[in-house]
């Protein structure tokens, strides 16, 4: 039975402007089509973001997209689902040169697309959600026979969501999952991933792409995967393409290439090392920053941390692992001022902390926020008055307290630039023209370029390249020997594994697991992240 029961669906004979047989929704036992992006071109302006790439997805298989931040890769698979116009190139689905104007055609062509933020409207439910998704819902909608129809539909698939459940109730985890089958529900039979399990527990990670490879492997579906995770490309793509500066750089069949591979492919060269050899000192004494029994409410009045509890010490790197939209957010906000907590207290060096921009600079904590140019930065402004945000009331930048001395914030900002390696046309190149990565390099330069005594990091590495995470994790890990106090808030439980001194997860808003790091184990970790005890902790 369709899933769209009672309603319009695409007729069989209908075709697109270039004779490509357009998709129903009832599920097709033929294997998926060719797709083909060759000799793709694309410029914004002045820059070349895409030059003469081509990339081929192979009827069912999985195809890993890797690239350093601002390599291309979003601009090509936005390009094949219409949002851009390629300058120069063809799109092919099967053997027939396509022309998509807009992701609704790539819909009807049977290519659909799950972006890396969710896209669901939080206050409907997965049913309202699906419907809402159709080209061709009816003006008006019979809901007991969608309902049925989607819960018909639901036995089809390997996924399993309540139809009748609000989508702001559902666990990240379900929410991939639902972003997953409305692509089924519309009938894609290729389906291009972006970032696909940046908000998961490992083994819901795990268990989404593999049940998407079983997929794949009974030609229900061709899937391209953008992908920073060498362990999700080695342990579940069939080909991988490496971009790099807008032009292709290499690829192959993924069994035959290493991670090492890949890394050089994706950086021109040796991979550059991450130093994180530090020294095996035990933290001991006071600790530097102490959380007790912090409450606060998200920005609809609900509770979202619940007595979290954490002290980190001198010479410490402590990683809240979690989930996505377990309480991380509002508790990087509390410590950053931007939050009023609505319980608890928060200590720094001993001593009541009250997170104003004066105690803040006292006390030498130090902030490095998730989204930078929305959090640290003014895009319009230059580096080097970004650079000055901390300091501009200060000699020598400031003569007096009105007075700023431009020259002297443009040196200090010229070392800064050269000392954290900022790739910008000058210091008075707004900040927003940089790419991601020389603009958390410039943050850094900024929190981290005279003594810290706290640094407070969000999703440091979020989205960036391998060259940016490196010189990224190498400050961090310097800090932490220099003497401060570091805690990392991070969705990635790699950055976490590779950092982190000590791991504490937080799930509802609340501590459910720590422990050293060298003593963890990943999956006991997983399990925690997703609110359960691990089964052999749970056994003894």
């Amino acid at each position: 039975m369709s899933p769209l029961e009672g309603s319009a669906r695409v007729a069989e004979s209908d075709v697109d402007v270039s004779g490509v047989q357009l998709v129903s929704r009832e599920r097709s036992s033929a294997p998926p089509p060719r797709l083909s992006a060759q000799n793709m071109t694309k410029r914004f302006g002045p820059l070349l973001a895409l030059d003469d790439v081509s990339f081929e997805l192979r009827p069912g298989s999985v195809h890993a997209l890797l690239g350093e931040n601002g390599a291309g890769k979003s601009t090509l698979v936005k390009c094949i689902m219409g949002f851009y116009q390629a300058d120069a190139g063809r799109v092919l689905v099967g053997s027939s040169e396509v022309a998509i104007s807009n992701p609704r055609e790539a819909q009807r062509l049977g290519v659909g697309m799950v972006y890396q933020h969710f896209t669901l409207v939080e206050n409907m439910t997965v049913a309202e959600n699906l419907v809402l998704a159709r080209a061709d819902r009816p003006a008006i909608i019979d809901w007991k026979t969608e309902h049925a129809a989607i819960e018909a539909f639901m036995e089809t698939t390997p996924f399993r969501v309540p139809v009748r459940k609000l989508a702001r109730q559902l666990a990240a985890g379900e929410k991939q999952k639902l972003e997953i089958l409305k692509q089924l529900y519309l009938g894609s039979r290729i389906i291009i991933l972006d970032e696909p399990t940046s908000v998961l527990t490992p083994q819901e990670a795990d268990g989404v792409l593999m049940t998407l490879r079983e997929m794949v492997e009974k030609s229900a579906l061709s899937v391209a995967i953008i992908t920073h995770k060498f362990r999700e490309v080695t342990g579940f793509a069939d080909d991988v393409t490496v971009l790099r500066r807008g032009r292709f750089a290499g690829g192959g069949r993924a069994c035959d290439l290493s991670t090492k591979d890949m890394a050089t492919l994706m950086v021109g060269g040796e991979v550059p090392a991450t130093s994180i050899e530090r020294s095996r000192r035990v933290a001991a004494g006071a600790p530097a920053l102490s959380i007790d029994r912090l409450h606060a409410d998200d920005d609809i009045g609900l509770p979202v941390l619940e007595g979290f509890s954490v002290d980190v010490y001198p010479g410490e790197i402590v990683g809240i692992a979690g989930v996505s939209g377990n309480g991380q957010d509002e508790l990087v906000e509390v410590l950053a001022g931007q939050r009023l907590p609505t319980r608890g207290a928060l200590r720094v060096g001993g001593k009541p902390y009250q997170p104003t921009r004066a105690q803040i600079q006292r006390e030498k904590v130090r902030l490095l926020p998730e989204a930078p140019l929305k959090n640290a930065c003014v895009a319009h402004m230059s580096v080097s008055e970004n650079l000055a945000f901390r300091s501009f009331d200060q000699a020598p930048l400031s003569r007096g307290r009105w007075f700023l001395d431009k020259s002297k914030m443009r040196e200090r900002a010229e070392r800064a630039i050269a000392d954290y390696r900022v790739k910008t046309p000058s210091a008075d190149a707004p900040i927003g023209t940089l790419s991601g990565g020389n603009v958390q390099r410039a943050v850094l330069a900024r929190e981290l370029s005279d003594e810290a005594k706290v640094i407070i990091a969000a999703n440091p590495c979020f989205g960036l390249d391998i060259a940016a995470v490196s010189e990224i994790y190498a400050r961090l890990v310097q800090a932490r020997e220099a003497g401060a106090a570091v805690l990392i808030v991070s969705a990635d439980l790699d950055e976490i594994f590779t950092l982190a001194d000590r791991i504490v997860v937080i799930s509802e808003g609340r501590v459910v697991h720590e422990c050293l790091a060298r003593d963890a184990d990943r999956a006991a970790i997983g399990y925690h992240m997703g609110g359960a005890a691990h089964p052999a902790s749970a056994a003894s």
